[in-house]
């Protein structure tokens, strides 16, 4: 077999899918579009021949091997060279390869960092889906442990899930090896998160950093000895102290003086931090000099057990470096122990510029800082940027404190985060204007900053103002990241913060319910409408907390499938009630009362807990009440809801029509709105249901339109199941099968990261794919999509609806019209439930088709009966009409309807008429093997493609 042409852009696309990277961030590498590289995806699908895109990264990824014997490990570059330790490194690299979790144990530093980034480095080759590396020190609290994780795995929040069952999700099938490093100053998060992430990810090994065990089932412990001072002058200490020296002084020592170089690494016991520090001296004060000083600071030391001592060792090397800085470089070591992260010569004097020191003292003081090892100069694209040895960092700290200016500090740190807060919304802004996204990296760069400063701030009831302030700023910026799950936790902190305002804490717990929204959280929404109308009523705001209780109720009811505990339908009746209780009339709690019946008494929206035998004409009548007193109020947001509850009246009614013609309202209604919370929540949903109810009717082209703008949101950014939903039943449909190849591996990728979610869209997303597959006569692939319909969607969904027209159009096209006609027996009527929504017009024009080619003696009176209800679809008229030739016997009549297909947007379709008009033509058989087998069982040849 000759080997398949790659071109250059091809080569491009498959290297980044063997770093496991989205379309998305694949399209924002190589700056071409999301469509592009779904084109280029796919292409390569079918020159390598390879299933899906878990085998195309795969298969990048041997392509790598072969091309670089080892892959570089995604770890950091240390500055200096690592000395010694053979025996460690090799200890517990064996260590490591036994046991999944491993824990590099000892007294802050003894190297315990240096030693994991070494081993790791070494073990790197044996990991096929990379290595990561996750410094924790700068996060501010155990539940932000996830979160640093999934920020370097690059893994975004799923909706429905938390962040450490994304990271789960996202490392289930992979082989990787994760570093953690300083773990802890947050082990009580870690160690719940290392439970679950090795119980469901069983390829995943941890090689943990930490001062103390992390008592989790699978750690090993090792404990991280001192450097060996063994062979006096020749030891691993001396070696150290040598190449730090030899680094500082541009000359290394002379080889006599080694044993007494081994004397002062005996003093230290060892200790990697505290003989950098000192030799980092070397140059200035000599031997003679550090025997000196260390001598003093080591005889003030006495007594308690050896690991104390070797804490204290560092101690007194950091005190005995402390001592021997100038006034204005110790103050300016302790009050930049506020940055946890690197940071600016600006950004320092910014928070360490006050008396005794000026900018020229605190740019001049760094160098000097950096010269002794105190603190690490990083060059960056955005210049040299500086950083503390975490030891170091709190060190400083602690002396901030014994100065007495940890307040005056950390509030000019806090001032700082504040500014630059404001400075990265304006940016934002800005790029959300010009469709950019380049101030997402400024975010990163000081985020843990941010929260920093805001834990400090939350603390003190003087700067509780900033606080909210630094909070309220903090949720915008993280909505505006994808960080959903922060948004909503600081817009909640937001309501905690306000002091003496309830109605400023309502205002706040409103908004968290609406990014809960966003995240797919029915729970959490309910609750935190419920926390709203609470404290409105406290705030004496009747009318707003009426506006709660009924958005609660409604809740309950339209976002019913992703409550994990639905509430009681008693306490649901019982929250309108008294939202009815305390309305004062106005428009906007009229319609908040009116879409709350609509949801509630009516079951508008189809909830889970709801009757289909409601009343249709009783349901449309509360729906348009609703909407009439949304539009009063000039609230697009309240509008939109009111429509989509008249939207889910007129399927009950069965008016398909009517259901879309209310859904296009809402994507109208909404083109214009800024993406906040609740604008970007009801735009995600518009488009999904006006592409649902578009493909509902037979309108294609527009059910495409949507379903990219839904692909291309930036809230369904990292959800590319949900995104893509809609949008591969409508090009399934279509026929665009070159487009359902290249999405379904998207929606594939994106819905086993997510955990394999089920709802109301991925089933039939899934069963359009498998049909795909089913009509280019792929049987396995088939097999594989249908056991994804299995988890993605409801076995009662898929065995009455789309899945009996995804199944029977397959077996239509194999020329097995009975089979077909055995999976839609059912009349529509008798599985409304199933049908009555997108499905009802395409089981109708399927069931006719597959009558009248088996022969069946009613094929006539299904026909006739089908024209009243699907009347105005171009695709299922076109359809039926294609059956009524059949019927009567006129292959024109029949190659006729292709053209109507084609102006439908119905490729495959169109192709089939012709097909079909051929057979009929040419007289083989009744027609049923015209679309798949002929009359004599031969394989039919494809049509276009198919």
């Amino acid at each position: 077999m000759p080997t398949p042409v790659i071109s250059p852009r091809e080569a491009d696309v498959l290297a980044l899918l063997g770093e496991h990277l989205s379309n998305a961030e694949i399209a924002a590498r190589l700056f071409i579009s999301v469509r592009t590289v779904e084109s280029h995806t796919s292409s390569l699908l079918r020159k390598l021949a390879l299933p899906d895109r878990r085998a195309l990264s795969r298969r990048a990824v041997e392509i790598a091997r072969a091309e670089r014997p080892r892959p570089a490990p995604a770890l950091p570059a240390p500055l200096t060279a690592f000395v010694g330790r053979e025996r460690e490194r090799t200890a517990l690299a064996v260590l490591l390869a036994d046991h999944r979790q491993v824990t590099a144990v000892g007294p802050g530093g003894v190297g315990k960092t240096r030693l994991a980034l070494a081993v790791a480095v070494g073990a790197a080759g044996g990991f096929s889906d990379e290595v990561w590396f996750v410094d924790l020190a700068p996060v501010t609290g155990p539940d932000r442990v996830a979160a640093a994780v999934a920020a370097v795995l690059g893994v975004g929040e799923q909706p429905g899930q938390g962040l450490d069952e994304a990271v789960c999700a996202a490392l289930a099938e992979r082989r990787a090896l994760l570093v953690l490093d300083n773990c802890e100053q947050v082990r009580e998060g870690v160690a719940p998160f290392l439970e679950r992430l090795l119980a469901a990810c069983p390829q995943v090994r941890v090689l943990a950093t930490s001062r103390a065990r992390l008592l989790v089932p699978f750690e090993r412990v090792f404990p991280v000895p001192p450097l060996s001072r063994d062979g006096g002058g020749m030891s691993e200490a001396v070696a150290l102290f040598v190449e730090r020296a030899t680094a500082a002084a541009g000359a290394a020592p002379d080889p006599a003086l080694r044993d007494g170089i081994a004397a002062v690494c005996e003093r230290l016991d060892g200790m990697a931090l505290a003989i950098e520090l000192a030799a980092a001296r070397w140059p200035t004060l000599g031997l003679d000099g550090l025997r000196a000083g260390l001598s003093d600071q080591l005889r003030i030391l006495a007594g308690g057990p050896r690991a104390d001592e070797r804490h204290r060792s560092v101690r007194a090397v950091l005190d005995w470096s402390h001592e021997l800085l100038e006034p204005a470089d110790r103050a300016l070591l302790r009050r930049v122990s506020a940055f946890v992260l690197p940071f600016t010569a600006g950004a320092a004097v910014a928070v360490a510029g006050f008396a005794p020191l000026d900018a020229g003292a605190v740019a001049d003081g760094l160098g000097r800082l950096a010269e002794q090892s105190l603190l690490t100069a990083v060059p960056s694209a955005h210049g040299t940027r500086y950083r503390a040895q975490e030891t170091i960092r709190q060190y400083g700290a602690e002396r901030l404190d014994g100065a007495g200016e940890s307040a005056r500090a950390r509030g000019r740190h806090l001032d700082w985060c504040l500014s630059g807060a404001d400075g990265l919304a304006r940016a934002a802004d800005e790029d959300r204007q010009a469709r950019e996204g380049g101030w997402r990296a400024g975010f990163d760069a000081l985020a843990e900053e941010l929260r920093t400063a805001l834990a400090w701030a939350a603390e003190r009831p003087e700067r509780r103002p900033d606080a909210r302030r630094l909070a309220l700023g903090l949720a915008g910026l993280a909505f505006d990241r994808h960080l959903l799950g922060e948004a909503q936790q600081r817009l909640e902190q937001v309501s905690a913060l306000a002091d003496g305002s309830r109605a400023d804490a309502a205002a706040a717990l409103r908004e968290a319910a609406r990014v809960a929204g966003c995240r797919r959280l029915g729970d959490d929404m309910y609750r935190l409408h419920r926390a709203a109308a609470a404290a409105a009523l406290d705030a004496g705001d009747r009318a707003g907390a009426a506006r709660d209780l009924a958005a609660a109720a409604t809740v309950a009811h339209r976002f019913s499938s992703t409550f994990a505990r639905l509430p009681a339908a008693a306490e649901v009746t019982a929250l309108l009630a008294r939202a009815r209780e305390l309305s004062d009339g106005s428009p906007a709690a009229s319609a908040a009362l009116a879409l709350a019946e609509a949801a509630v008494l009516a079951d508008a929206y189809g909830s889970v807990q709801g009757s289909p035998d409601n009343a249709a004409r009783e349901t449309v009548g509360y729906a348009e009440r609703a909407v009439d007193l949304a539009r009063r109020t000039g609230d697009p947001v309240a509008e939109s809801a009111a429509l989509d509850a008249l939207s889910g009246a007129h399927s009950w009614a069965g008016e398909p029509f009517a259901a879309a013609g209310a859904a296009r309202r809402r994507v109208e209604l909404l083109a214009l709105a800024p993406r906040i919370p609740a604008t970007a929540h009801e735009q995600v949903d518009a488009l999904a249901m006006a592409a649902a109810t578009a493909i509902g009717i037979g309108e294609l082209d527009r059910a495409r339109q949507w379903g990219r703008q839904l692909a291309e949101h930036p809230l369904t950014a990292e959800v590319g199941h949900h995104a893509t939903s809609w949008l591969l039943v409508a090009d399934a449909f279509a026929g665009q099968e070159e487009d359902v190849l290249a999405g379904g591996a998207r929606f594939l990728e994106a819905w086993e990261q997510g955990g394999r979610p089920c709802s109301f869209s991925l089933g039939p997303a899934a069963a359009a794919v498998a049909m795909v597959h089913g009509l280019r006569g792929d049987d396995t692939a088939r097999a594989a999509w249908l056991a994804v319909v299995g988890r993605a969607g409801t076995e009662e969904e898929h065995r009455h609806g789309y899945g009996a027209v995804f199944d029977a159009t397959v077996l239509l096209h194999r020329g097995e019209a009975g089979a077909a006609l055995e999976r839609l027996s059912p009349a529509p009527e008798e599985v409304w439930k199933w049908v009555s929504w997108v499905w009802l017009h395409w089981y109708a024009a399927v069931r006719v088709e597959a009558s009248v080619l088996s022969g069946h003696p009613e094929a006539r009176e299904r026909l006739a009966e089908a024209r009243a209800t699907v009347a105005g679809n171009p695709v299922a008229v076109a359809q039926l009409d294609r059956a009524q030739a059949l019927l009567d016997g006129d292959p024109a009549r029949v190659r006729a309807t292709a053209t109507a297909f084609a102006a439908a947007g119905c490729r495959y379709q169109s192709a089939r008429s012709l097909r079909l008009a051929d057979a009929a033509g040419s007289g083989s058989g009744d027609g049923g093997g015209s679309g798949g087998e002929g009359g004599d069982g031969r394989a039919a040849p494809r049509v276009n493609g198919w």
